[in-house]
């Protein structure tokens, strides 16, 4: 069973989620500016793409972030936007009418009470929402691991942890060797969790990357935010601290 993503408690849920932010700055804007505007290939125009880079303020996606790789900014070079994107559609919070996304009703309603709507977001993006480069099938394999997932990073997080701490619980015979850290087996591993849990976590606002410090190549640590325990509760949560030594 997939684990139940409910928010509790007193929470300022969009200054810690770089998703749920990104929606509603999203949706402020286009009932605001009459709607967000569209390339003739459909791509949300540049005006709305430099906006979002400017306030979005996601992580590794900053302004500065962005141009200092593109002297432009087009819709394909934020995928951050992607997302956004994506799950405002899929929740019928924007619609296409001509060469503009327009706020539909219940992106009023969503405005209103953005918090609201998290866990239903939450829920979808984590458990369903297919990231681009991956596939249907990978997306409802990973179904049935998310409990594990959940409750490793639950407990191995409390202090920090990095993705290879997080691999050598999951394929502790495959770790065993030194070498065995730089195989192509091990970077794959390390890929499909890092963009297929690690990231989506992240950009949730459920994990936050501690990067100080270290290169665009150099992997930081992750903890966990407030939000993890305000809504989510997990087996996990009063076990031992045995899988962090």
């Amino acid at each position: 069973m997939l684990p139940e993503i409910k928010l509790q408690g007193d929470i300022d849920v969009a200054a810690l989620s770089p998703l749920l932010r990104g929606m509603i700055l999203s949706a402020s804007y286009a009932d605001s500016q009459g709607g967000i505007g569209l390339t003739a290939t459909g791509a949300m125009n540049r005006k709305f793409v430099h906006w979002a880079a400017v306030h979005f303020q996601w992580p590794d996606y900053t302004s500065e972030d962005l141009y200092s790789m593109n002297k432009v900014l087009n819709e394909g070079d934020m995928p951050p936007l992607w997302v956004v994107r994506s799950m405002l559609a899929h929740l019928k919070l924007l619609r296409k009418k001509k060469d503009l996304l327009l706020p539909t009703k219940r992106c009023r309603e969503f405005l209103a009470r953005p918090q609201a709507y998290f866990d239903l977001i939450a829920t979808d993006y984590l458990y369903s929402y297919i990231h681009d480069g991956q596939t249907l099938e990978e997306v409802r394999e990973r179904m049935r691991s998310w409990h594990v997932f959940l409750n490793l990073i639950n407990i191995k997080a409390r202090l920090g942890c990095s993705v290879n701490d997080l691999l050598s619980v999951l394929y502790p015979s495959l770790l065993s060797q030194p070498e065995a850290a730089m195989s192509a087996e091990v970077w794959t591993l390390g890929s499909e969790l890092r963009y297929g849990v690690i990231r989506p976590l992240c950009w949730l606002g459920l994990l936050h990357e501690d990067r100080d410090g270290l290169t665009i190549l150099q992997n930081g640590m992750y903890h966990k935010t407030p939000l993890w325990a305000a809504c989510l509760q997990l087996e996990s949560d009063m076990q031992s601290d045995i899988l962090m030594h």
